[in-house]
């Protein structure tokens, strides 16, 4: 047994979601959104450091962390639970974070987003992103998501990740897993093998360039159903960055072929209960729509607010109404909620006793 695999013990019996190891400090926890210490243990020299983390880490990706100073990866142990592992160096030394891959795929009934999101999973092609900050619980969506094409369609999906998180079952359908760094040199080029596979599905673990996003766009563009994630917490915030990634002579091609492929995007955070035991998801949807189709190719977004308060009646919700909504139904605090809120000013006036 690893020595590290008594901190992951200790993390699963506090029924945390990540563990933290820094150079020059104790072992952390977060547990219901919350970082605590471990009692016990004592802040973690260098080679304490070394040791930890050097034992699990695979070799050639040991040598790319000490040459580049981060590296990303999977590490199981041996009753089959797993955790995605990120190291880095930063000013202080060594560090790393190891977050707890659920067990099992939560289905899309159970993890707490919008009932239309379902339709995410009965689309033939397009693209669709799910977005938000570290820790929202986008992967745990997206493994729904797939889980729930999975048991429905009869249908070729493709992921590339980095590392990979779920493991599917083939069910109905074909699903293939490739990691980045292992599988294939990059998103782009896994992507791009993806598209001369007979992929169906295609699932990019992120979309963090130019050359990714490009490729996703013309995947979805060719005909294949494409989900994508970025770090953005609201819909209009993902169109732009999509669009500004590109130079100044390609954003205008770029915003059409956006308007007439994107078919969804679901904004989440996590919030933590009212009670205190677990988080809760938050979520901002929008589904497409040819008024929004036009707003994009236009360059208008900032009237996509509008469209989606607009269309509630078709799944959509605006991230502050979906807090503004768990406050009046006592699932959250109203201070928790108003720190996630996109504008703080109008969240105030719409929840009685706020100040």
């Amino acid at each position: 047994m690893a020595r590290i695999d008594d901190l992951f013990k200790r993390l699963i019996a506090a029924s945390g979601s990540d563990l933290h190891l820094e150079e020059g400090q104790s072992p952390k926890y977060r547990v219901v959104g919350n970082v605590r210490g471990i009692d016990a243990y004592e802040a973690l020299s260098r080679s304490a450091m070394h040791e930890l983390l050097g034992e699990i880490c695979p070799p050639e990706l040991w040598k790319k962390y000490n040459a580049s100073g981060d590296v990303d990866f999977c590490y199981g142990l041996a009753d089959g639970t797993r955790f995605r592992a990120n190291y880095y160096k930063h000013y202080a030394g060594m560090g790393a974070v190891f977050r707890l891959v659920p067990s099992r795929i939560i289905p899309l009934d159970e993890i707490g987003v919008p009932e239309a999101v379902k339709g995410f999973a009965q689309m033939k092609s397009g693209l669709i992103l799910v977005t938000g900050p570290t820790g929202s619980g986008k992967s745990t969506t997206l493994a729904a998501i797939l889980d729930f094409v999975n048991r429905t369609e009869t249908r070729k999906i493709v992921t590339i990740e980095e590392p990979v998180e779920f493991i599917h079952k083939n069910l109905k359908s074909i699903i293939i897993h490739r990691e980045v760094g292992a599988d294939t040199a990059s998103f782009s080029s896994g992507l791009r093998g993806a598209m001369k596979s007979d992929a169906d599905v295609v699932l990019v673990g992120e979309m963090r360039d130019q050359e990714t996003i490009m490729l996703a766009l013309t995947a979805a563009q060719m005909g294949l159903l494409v989900y994508g994630t970025l770090h953005t917490n609201s819909a209009i915030k993902t169109i732009d960055r999509v669009i500004d990634v590109f130079p100044v002579q390609q954003k205008n091609q770029a915003r059409m072929v956006l308007s007439n492929t994107l078919k969804g995007i679901l904004s989440q955070q996590l919030v933590k209960s009212a009670d205190g035991k677990r988080r809760l998801a938050a979520c901002e949807l929008m589904m497409s729509s040819s008024g929004i189709s036009s707003m994009i190719s236009d360059g208008d977004s900032s009237k996509i607010t509008s469209e989606i308060q607009a269309s509630r009646a078709r799944g959509s919700i605006l991230m502050d109404d979906c807090l503004v909504q768990m406050v009046r139904d006592g699932k959250v605090k109203k201070e928790d909620a108003f720190m996630k809120a996109l504008d703080k000013n109008t969240f105030r006036t719409q929840v009685s006793g706020f100040r």
